[in-house]
């Protein structure tokens, strides 16, 4: 399978910079987001902001972006109770996503997340359920022409292998983004290492991590040799993963002191997660620039 982001990256010769947090950003802007959409809904009531937040995005030079369907699958559009469905939420996902690209050197990728929330350890769906979510989900996404299926804050060992599992088998492009606790376990018990290993097995383009704090990731990039190519995009609000409201607690300037050395380890992508902004994208890319033009 073509690795899209390989080639771009052996391109351009430097590690790729994705995007930052909507969600969090609608919220700190006062947009409302909350319930089992998360920011979903945005793609219908302020189509307008979710477009624009991408050209910020762009604007800051991210040579990736995530459509806002973080909260699109259907069990969480059937929770939701809204009228739109799973399809139509999609569909404005990608379209804003597209509407606000300049230029085919943009990578759109199609977020995909757990069926449930992502930081709790008990969850409602079986695996049959689980199975089913995720392969309409992600179909959606690929057959609305997203360059490549972004699984993102996977913390569940089933759901792992049940999205590696079906990407690899339709030959659909995908990394898989995972989120692990402060022990380097998922919250379904496996060990960081283990996972990984399972991985292999499915041949994502890249295995990442996302939404962990930077202490946590520390431990893995000391302790993890992933072995592949790999990403890393980390949290920077306050407080808790869990609180109802985010806000910035990591501003760029300290994000890129704490994240530099990990370029010797050569990513393949680098990004910010929730509590981030366009003015984080835009350090990272100048700093990126500035290491590799020397």
């Amino acid at each position: 399978m073509k690795n899209i982001l390989r080639d771009r990256s052996e391109k351009l010769n430097r590690p790729l910079v994705l995007d930052g947090a909507m969600g969090s950003l609608l919220q700190m802007r006062k947009f409302p987001v909350d319930g089992p959409l998360w920011s979903a809904t945005a793609n219908v009531i302020y189509p307008n902001e979710v477009r624009n937040i991408h050209k910020e995005y762009l604007d800051a030079q991210a040579d990736i972006i995530t459509t806002n369907t973080f909260r699109t699958n259907p069990y969480a559009v059937k929770l939701s109770g809204i009228d739109q469905t799973s399809t139509e939420l999609v569909r404005q996902a990608i379209t804003l996503a597209r509407e606000a690209t300049r230029n085919g050197d943009v990578i759109i990728a199609g977020s995909n997340a757990p069926a449930e929330d992502c930081y709790k350890t008990d969850r409602k769906n079986n695996y049959g359920q689980l199975n089913d979510n995720h392969a309409e989900h992600i179909e959606l996404l690929h057959q609305n022409g997203v360059d490549i299926i972004w699984n993102e804050t996977f913390s569940h060992s089933d759901e792992i292998e049940i999205v590696s599992k079906y990407c690899a088998s339709k030959s659909i492009p995908y990394v898989i983004n995972l989120f692990v606790d402060n022990n380097l376990k998922l919250l379904s018990g496996e060990s960081y290492t283990e996972i990984i290993k399972l991985l292999h097995t499915y041949q994502p383009l890249a295995i990442g991590i996302n939404c962990i704090s930077l202490n946590t990731f520390a431990n893995i990039m000391n302790d993890v040799n992933l072995g592949c190519d790999w990403g890393f995009y980390l949290n920077c609000g306050s407080g808790n993963y869990t609180d109802s409201e985010i806000r910035t607690g990591i501003y760029p300037g300290y994000y890129i002191n704490e994240i530099k050395d990990y370029l010797k380890y050569k990513p393949l992508y680098i990004g910010t997660c929730c509590g981030s902004t366009p003015e984080h994208t835009y350090k990272i890319k100048e700093y990126i620039l500035a290491i590799y033009s020397d």
